[in-house]
């Protein structure tokens, strides 16, 4: 199998480094700038407590040198995507399958749904811009449970986790999902294959709602926000409005927001993605993590104010430091 990695950030350069060093893989990446510098000189670099993985790393900053694909991973963060499918279409053949490893809603998690009609999210796909690159048929729905950072480009730091789901975006499992599975299995990774892939990207989202925003604004651990009751209590009752939008999308959540506190609570002192990327000055990806939440509220006709707050909170954060776009 011939898979492209495109976006070497914490993620990408985990997935990538652990396919390549697994061997049953042709394995390639899509980069820019710094990050291909480094892979260029340094290769895939990924350590883990006191061990270093390395590979050599077949990088380039052109989609049509590395030519079509059996599988392209996207890892980007969100703002970058619709750059991204623009210029990835050399990657694609007729069977290339295309899996986002990204966090929040993706772009195509509305389409077939009857509430939502046919227009694209506009959050996540201003236009229909990525839909109309990469078909639906091509994707292969994931949800990543791993905690990983960057702190230069090219090296990542492996703090926890193994987890992927993996699943066909129009639900149902495939033997075409399975072989992906099976090779991700083999590089180490612990995959469920899903048959309600929508469901699990939904319930990832739900968790990471009021986390991510109230942390890139406040600057707060993790711990600190859960041992505030009054800031809870307005992450909570956004938690209660995520999951009546969930139930009208087909994607129960069966769990409160109270029992969901106390597992995050079991990670200790921790840094969302969204401190770590406020901090850096990395553009948020407030719009797949909490303005589509917003926009689906309104399309549904299911009432967001908390949600609400939180977004024009955070987006407000975002624009007065430069790190979110202000129209």
């Amino acid at each position: 199998m011939k898979a492209c990695i495109v976006g070497a950030g914490a993620i990408g350069g985990l997935i990538g480094a652990r396919l390549a060093a697994a061997g049953e893989a042709e394995v390639s990446v899509l980069a820019r700038g710094a990050t291909l510098t480094a892979l260029r000189e340094h290769g895939w670099r990924v350590r883990h407590g006191d061990s270093l993985l390395e590979r050599p790393a077949n990088a380039s900053d052109s989609a049509a040198a590395l030519g079509v694909q059996d599988l392209v991973v996207i890892a980007v963060k969100g703002p970058a995507l619709t750059e991204v499918a623009r210029s990835i279409g050399a990657l694609l053949g007729p069977a290339t399958l295309v899996m986002p490893a990204m966090n929040g809603v993706p772009w195509w998690f509305g389409t077939g749904v009857a509430a939502l009609g046919a227009r694209p999210l506009e959050s996540v796909d201003p236009g229909g811009t990525i839909g109309a690159a990469i078909a639906i048929e091509r994707v292969v729905g994931c949800v990543v449970h791993m905690a990983a950072s960057s702190p230069e480009p090219g090296l990542v730091l492996h703090k926890m986790g193994e987890g992927l789901i993996v699943g066909e975006a129009r639900g149902g499992r495939s033997d075409r999902v399975q072989r992906v599975a099976d090779l991700f299995t083999r590089a180490g990774f612990d995959v469920t294959h899903s048959a309600d892939v929508r469901r699990d990207i939904w319930y990832k989202l739900w968790g990471n709602l009021t986390m991510n925003p109230v942390s890139a604004m406040t600057g707060a651990t993790g711990d600190r926000i859960l041992a505030d009751p009054l800031v809870m209590a307005l992450c909570h009752e956004a938690m209660r409005e995520a999951a009546a939008i969930g139930r009208e999308l087909g994607c129960p959540v069966d769990q409160t927001p109270e029992d969901r506190s106390k597992i995050t609570a079991k990670l200790g002192v921790f840094k969302t993605s969204m401190l770590q990327d406020a901090e850096a000055g990395r553009a948020l990806e407030l719009d797949a993590i909490v303005g589509v939440v917003h926009e689906l509220g309104r399309r549904l006709g299911v009432p967001t104010p908390s949600v609400d707050a939180i977004f024009g909170l955070a987006r407000l954060y975002g624009r007065v430091h430069g790190i979110y776009p202000k129209g």
